[in-house]
């Protein structure tokens, strides 16, 4: 899972990259398809066939359908529809374009599914709605919204897949805030170095970053040192370190990891 992880910031990286603002959007919301997709998949032909109610929408979708008789991947629309009327009540703007394209394109791949596959056998904003209004992290408001869902799975469908939902929800649990911070990872540079000027220059006219230096005196040699202060993405790290070695081998860089940085560029 960790693997996955770093796979999926290195993609979200890259296509942060990319300089024409066009391509990029298209890039982004590939991304987004083809994830949505991968996700459907998996939902369709393995959670509702298996009644396992991991939390979420479809979790909630796999109980309900079986107490009203209706398709799973219709109750699932209908919910991430009313989901989506009750993000924008509570938090605005802040919804965003993309979880309004995330939402319809699971919900329309489902009930396509549905259509071409049909077999017999999101609480996500709910999460953000707690997130804004409570002290929750993200992990905690999903927990506690896929919580319920878990415990009807027990009374409908008994214990075997009951448990087979908390193992589930568990490792979704155990798994999403190190997956969102490592979405939003960047790195700290403080760099402690002689001749600042070609590093600076480095920051930004290569990197399309920008730095802090002040200056400081080594408490050991007593010697006139310049700090850089500088805050990147990780693959402007690496050419960043990669830099320094070169240029000026002596400097001491720390290294920092960030996952929340708020100011112009972030």
């Amino acid at each position: 899972m960790n693997w996955k992880a770093a796979k999926n910031q290195t993609m979200a990286s890259t296509i942060k990259e990319i300089k024409n603002p066009w391509l990029r959007t298209l890039a982004e919301y590939g991304l987004i398809t083809v994830s949505i997709w991968i996700m459907v998949i998996g939902i369709y032909f393995f959670k509702f066939p298996n009644h396992f109610a991991f939390g979420g929408v479809t979790g909630f979708s796999t109980v309900f359908s079986q107490l009203l008789h209706c398709s799973a991947s219709t109750f699932t629309t209908a919910a991430n529809y009313a989901l989506l009327v009750l993000g924008f009540i509570f938090l605005g703007k802040s919804v965003g374009i993309r979880t309004v394209y995330a939402t319809i394109v699971m919900s329309v791949s489902l009930q396509a599914l549905d259509v071409l596959v049909p077999m017999h056998c999101t609480l996500d904003v709910i999460a953000m709605i707690l997130k804004k209004y409570t002290s929750m992290n993200i992990g905690s408001a999903l927990m506690a919204a896929d919580v319920a869902a878990v415990g009807l799975s027990f009374a409908m469908y008994g214990p075997s897949t009951g448990l087979f939902s908390i193992m589930g929800l568990v490792a979704k649990s155990m798994v999403v805030d190190n997956v969102i911070e490592n979405m939003n990872l960047c790195k700290c540079f403080n760099i402690v170095c002689e001749h600042p000027q070609a590093i600076c220059d480095f920051i930004i006219h290569d990197l399309n970053r920008s730095a802090t230096t002040f200056e400081a005196r080594g408490a050991y040699s007593d010697a006139h040192k310049t700090v850089i202060m500088t805050t990147m993405r990780r693959s402007q790290a690496i050419r960043l370190r990669n830099f320094i070695r070169q240029q000026e081998p002596t400097a001491f860089i720390m290294i920092e990891n960030s996952s929340e940085i708020i100011g112009k560029g972030f």
